[in-house]
């Protein structure tokens, strides 16, 4: 069955629910939809096109885990919505890079997205933690943990890999490793 969505810019009940569908296409169509207005306020705004790719695809992620959190409604257009997460992303960056910021020429409606994106950097954070954690929490644990939660061995596989004489030795040295990772991570 193909979810092909007929034209260029899909709906906004589209994106979304292909989205919630895992449907590639719509997000395809996402990217190359709304990338030109993004591309626009970059380019009007101190910024070049890899500014604005940089800039899409973090409002892309923005707008996708929003839609996937089960928390989005569609009292704005998609496309407002959108462009208020990209001005967001890259006002923050112009005011980092200490470039101008003042008269930020805007050619579309903007809402508030200031919780939305901090959600965003804090899971970004977090992400950042648990790669340090994982890092510093050394050999077999890191590769245990990485082989169950991230390629989804059995813990067969890890008994086999790792030569545990059972999946129950196997188990308890995964649970070790979680132990020690949880509390690096909580140390940094």
């Amino acid at each position: 069955m193909s979810n092909k969505l007929s034209s260029s810019v899909p709906t906004d009940r589209e994106v979304v629910l292909g989205i919630l569908n895992n449907s590639e296409d719509a997000l395809n169509k996402l990217y190359t939809g709304y990338f030109p207005m993004i591309l626009q306020f970059i380019l009007n705004n101190n910024g070049d096109e890899d500014d604005a790719k940089d800039v899409y695809q973090e409002g892309i992620i923005v707008l996708y885990n929003k839609i996937r959190s089960g928390d989005f409604e569609l009292s704005s257009k998609l496309k407002t919505y959108l462009y208020s997460v990209c001005r967001r992303i890259w006002l923050k960056k112009l005011t980092q890079n200490s470039r101008k910021t003042s008269n930020v020429s805007d050619f579309e409606d903007v809402i508030s997205v200031e919780s939305d994106l901090e959600v965003h950097e804090e899971r970004d954070r977090q992400f950042e933690k648990m790669q340090s954690a994982l890092i510093h929490l050394g050999e077999p644990c890191k590769t245990i943990i990485q082989d169950f939660y991230i390629h989804n061995l059995s813990m067969q596989d890890i008994c086999e890999k790792f030569g545990y004489t059972n999946t129950d030795n196997a188990k308890t040295q995964k649970y070790k490793c979680l132990q020690r990772l949880k509390k690096l991570f909580f140390q940094l």
